[in-house]
């Protein structure tokens, strides 16, 4: 799902671009990208994702579902891009794997259906929930260190008291919780919290 969250934000940040590029605002082009690339993939996707991609099996479906969709999102910011970094984005393109164009500068924008097919405003909110809880965790995990109670994230076992539609949403996502905090154990009590 995290997969889908991705490209979902991705079409979201394809749309920014674009209505940049119709009004000719090209800093909103640059801001768009940035924090796209930034706070939704570096900070959040690719940390989240690291340890399949970097431990799961060659084939297996969890490591390909995330390389599928680093590739769709490489390939369409590239096309993208190539108005105003056309060096950098030619190059790029060239380095990508499968049959495309000689280059960047022949490929239409990634628009219309391309796009259509992977947004899911529902699974964004989804994962701005969970992305605020995983804040509210990192926060909590940062003073733990700074105390030097934990040395690191994948030291520390988390417990989360919460209810209502946040208790919820976390208990639907109880075996991805570890995943996302970077933790090694988390453990959810759903219901009202004691004073």
């Amino acid at each position: 799902e995290i997969d889908r969250w991705a490209l979902a934000k991705y079409a979201e940040c394809d749309e920014r671009i674009i209505t940049a590029y119709d009004d000719y605002d090209y800093a909103a082009v640059f801001q768009a990208a940035n924090t796209f690339i930034t706070v939704d993939v570096s900070a959040f996707y690719v940390d989240v994702t690291k340890d399949r991609m970097y431990t799961f099996g060659a084939k297996s479906e969890a490591r390909r579902s995330g390389q599928t969709a680093m590739l769709a999102i490489v390939d369409g910011l590239a096309r993208l891009l190539a108005p105003v970094l056309s060096v950098t984005m030619d190059e790029l393109w060239q380095t990508l794997p499968g049959p495309r164009l000689p280059s960047v500068h022949l490929a239409l924008f990634p628009m219309g259906e391309e796009t259509a097919r992977v947004r899911d405003p529902g699974l964004v909110a989804r994962w701005a929930a969970l992305s605020a809880v995983r804040d509210e965790v990192n926060l909590a995990l940062e003073q733990k260190r700074q105390e030097q109670v934990i040395r690191a994230n994948l030291s520390a076992q988390v417990r989360i008291e919460a209810d209502g539609e946040e208790g919820r949403l976390l208990a639907a996502y109880r075996d991805f919780l570890p995943t996302l905090f970077g933790v090694s154990h988390v453990e959810l009590h759903i219901g009202a919290a004691d004073g």
